[in-house]
């Protein structure tokens, strides 16, 4: 009778078409997570509205079910997996551009839109929403709940650095707003930020007001193959103390450059005896008003380069570095395709990438496992693909790599999140007051644990 009584409440905020219900559900029910699996939530609910969301938050407390909000299931953490019984807030619906100020260098949007179709809609403007994950079928509401950062952190940040305001629905189905089209507050406590990042266990975002950035007109890709790894990294700090200003600072190994340009079907045009030498490969990304400018910071880098020991420089066609880029944003699917065990976010200050990454392949070797990387190594965040398959023993390994980015000032995720995927770690290495602390402010928001339970701080076992 009580599932009766919930469907039937359901149908009287959204439209049939929009709720589909167990056993019938033709959603791809999980994120891109290594360990996703299949749950039957009672419902999945696609609202429209912010009304129509306020109204089934309602609801939920009502019945003291749970929500878990999705965007397009592009997370790599488990935060978007279902919980059996609950309700899953769709919002593919809730996609529009709701207004593009050109003067501000603001947009308001849904948080359904994708961050493809967000660009699209700038495209002629002369704006853009400079963030890029890579995923670009990723939603932006997804992005706010993760603080999705990507290949442009190391020059334009992350999302927190361009989300100014919310629209958010509270578990009693409040509604508000945060924040205002401005560049600096100091009014009170901002909840903007709060929110930006918890991974939809505080609200329901059901409106984000961005900050965009002028599209700069020249560019440039830079390959860079180097005999080591450790040359790579070592040379970024110089790199970025130029003032160059790289909007994309990539490192990637030889093994995963192999994966994805045989993936990509990608010639990258390397001499063949140097591809012999190479180690890793330095990709960098620059960016200029005009084409002067361009060239005297392609000079400069090659001089900065070429003094670390790089086997040669190749400034790529545009095409060709398009292609380069999109298929190091593939890496996670290569890795993913060729049977990873776990693929890492971990972040630590980029003058210790080097140390990070020399003794974490001395603990790859000591538990047996094979390790590959690439990683956004101008902002320190490194994306280790881990070949274990020994669950045990793996799970110490990643403890171990855990506290590895930790003790070098560093965190457990950079840009994926915590998720189900990497709670116990994140609970077992956190200080306890700091944990504490946002127990409590979680508590404030969502003091039944409705919304986005199981996960992050969260660890009861699932229902």
């Amino acid at each position: 009778m009580e599932n009766l009584n919930l469907r039937n409440d359901i149908l009287a905020i959204v439209e049939p078409d929009a709720v589909t219900f167990s056993n019938h559900h033709p959603d791809d029910l999980h994120d891109e997570s290594l360990h996703a699996a299949h749950v039957e939530p009672f419902a999945v609910i696609r609202p429209s509205t912010t009304q129509q969301v306020s109204e089934l938050a309602k609801l939920a407390s009502r019945h003291n079910v749970p929500i878990t909000p999705r965007g397009s299931g592009t997370g790599l953490s488990g935060a978007a997996t279902p919980v059996p019984g609950g309700l899953v807030l769709s919002f593919s619906r809730m996609n529009q551009l709701l207004e593009l100020d050109v003067n501000d260098h603001v947009v308001v949007v849904q948080p359904g839109i994708t961050l493809r179709e967000l660009n699209e809609q700038l495209a002629a403007s002369g704006l853009r929403y400079p963030v890029y994950p890579g995923e670009l079928s990723g939603s932006l509401g997804g992005n706010v709940n993760t603080n999705a950062g990507g290949m442009r952190a190391v020059r334009h940040g992350v999302t927190r650095q361009h989300v100014l305001g919310l629209e958010l629905v509270l578990i009693d189905g409040t509604i508000l707003k945060t924040g205002a089209r401005v560049m600096k507050s100091s009014s009170g406590y901002d909840l903007t930020q709060l929110v930006v990042g918890s991974e939809g266990t505080l609200a329901l975002v059901t409106e984000v007001t961005l900050r965009l950035s002028p599209q700069l007109a020249h560019a440039a890709t830079v390959l860079v193959p180097f005999r080591d790894l450790d040359n790579v990294t070592n040379v970024v700090p110089t790199i970025v103390a130029s003032g160059i200003a790289p909007s994309i600072l990539e490192y990637v190994d030889v093994v995963t450059m192999n994966g994805i340009a045989n993936a990509s079907s990608l010639e990258l045009g390397v001499d063949p005896a140097i591809s012999a030498q190479t180690a890793a490969y330095l990709i960098v990304v620059l960016e200029t008003r005009t084409n002067e400018q361009l060239d005297a910071d392609l000079e400069l880098l090659a001089e900065i380069v070429d003094k670390a020991q790089a086997l040669d420089v190749y400034v790529l066609s545009p095409h060709a570095g398009l292609r380069l880029i999109e298929a190091r944003e593939r890496s996670f699917w290569v890795g993913k395709a060729a049977g990873a065990n776990e693929i890492l976010d971990i972040v630590v200050p980029r003058s210790r990438v080097t140390t990070f990454m020399s003794e974490a392949h001395v603990l790859a070797e000591r538990h047996g496992a094979f390790i590959t990387g690439c990683g956004h190594v101008g902002d320190g965040n490194i994306h280790i693909g881990v070949y274990l398959d020994d669950d045990q023993e793996r799970e110490k390994f990643l403890f171990e790599l855990f506290s590895l980015g930790l003790d070098l000032g560093g965190l457990i995720s950079g840009e994926h999140g915590i998720g189900r995927d990497k709670q116990a770690p994140y609970l077992a290495l956190t200080d306890p007051a700091l944990l504490t602390l946002q127990k409590k402010i979680k508590e404030v928001f969502d003091p039944r644990q409705l919304l986005n339970p199981y996960r992050l701080l969260d660890d009861r076992p699932l229902p």
